[in-house]
């Protein structure tokens, strides 16, 4: 693995490697930035690369060292995530007690903190200390997508790397030379922040028979006098579809937003593309403000699901309001 198979992230890559090549890593880095932007995967390469005995500012791939991060098996790097909701204060003294120890070879120990912003207070406590005097040379990589959340004292006792979205096409051509469909691929990258995130959310089996029923609804939903309410009750509650009515709504908003898109002759920014012919036909059907209406009605929807409304009557009165 290399920086180059790294998409995206220019900026965060530059910063990383004029380190490695100024012999100037940092002690501790924050990378911040939407969830699924490869994070992750920038850490793992940044660990490597300081590992690496054959490159100067990145990983061969091929020696000793490399090979032992890519196997998981380095003993020099530390991989801590949340224990259920968040990071204890347990996993964190358990980190200070593997660094206790001498690293194995002639670089500073690495370890990689995820969702670092759902530490504990006690956690992020601790971990302050441990920053301010590791027990050996070390180099953190907290990664957090919510980094406000994070103790103002342990943002300033890091260098921010920031990450951004990919560039949606960046994202469709990287699927499409997985074998992604198109239509599935142009719906996982408008619902998701990253390729980790598109991948996660295509793996899931429901994701393309959520698709397909989002279209029969709305479709449905055009008519007067539909069953759009009972189909979806009977389907969406007996398969167990109904556990994901967030990804549902936005859906739908992506659905009524392809609406003014046609409407303004930005057909290149069309999600559901497979659709075309049919939101051709329809689009005129409802005026602006009918589109913007009903996706107001599926971000309010999904507010009520984050307040734990109950999630069938949730769905029934957004339809209902469709229809009326």
């Amino acid at each position: 693995m290399s920086f180059h198979d790294i998409l995206g992230q220019e900026d965060a890559k530059r910063l990383l490697q004029n380190a490695l090549r100024k012999d100037a890593v940092s002690h501790a880095y924050l990378f911040t930035g939407p969830s699924g932007s490869g994070q992750m995967k920038t850490a793992l390469m940044f660990a490597q690369a300081i590992f690496c005995t054959a490159c100067e500012d990145d990983a061969c791939g091929e020696c000793l060292e490399c090979r032992k991060v890519e196997h998981g098996n380095h003993p020099d790097l530390s991989l801590l995530k949340p224990d259920g909701a968040s990071i204890k204060i347990d996993q964190i003294r358990e980190l200070q007690r593997m660094f206790s120890y001498r690293s194995e070879g002639v670089n500073p120990k690495v370890y990689i903190i995820e969702g670092a912003d759902r530490m504990t207070v006690q956690a992020a406590n601790s971990l302050l200390k441990f920053l301010e005097e590791p027990p050996a040379p070390a180099v953190g990589i907290l990664i957090s997508d919510n980094s406000s959340s994070l103790l103002p004292t342990i943002q300033s006792r890091t260098q921010r790397i920031p990450f951004s979205p990919l560039h949606p096409d960046i994202m469709l051509q990287a699927l499409s030379s997985e074998g992604v469909p198109v239509p599935l691929a142009r719906c996982a990258v408008s619902l998701t922040s990253g390729l980790d995130g598109c991948r996660e959310l295509l793996a899931q089996n429901w994701f393309a028979e959520m698709r397909n029923l989002v279209l029969q609804l709305a479709k449905e939903s055009l008519g007067k006098g539909s069953s759009a309410v009972a189909t979806a009750g009977q389907k969406l509650f007996k398969t167990g579809l109904g556990e994901h009515l967030d990804i549902l709504f936005s859906m739908f908003h992506l659905w009524f937003k392809d609406m003014l898109y046609f409407l303004y002759r930005k057909h290149e920014s069309i999600v559901f593309i497979d659709q075309l012919d049919f939101i051709s036909r329809h689009a005129r059907q409802r005026s602006t403000e009918q589109w913007v209406a009903y996706m107001e009605f599926a971000a309010e929807s999904k507010g009520k699901l984050r307040s734990n409304a109950n999630a069938q009557l949730c769905l029934e009165q957004f339809l209902i309001r469709l229809e009326s």
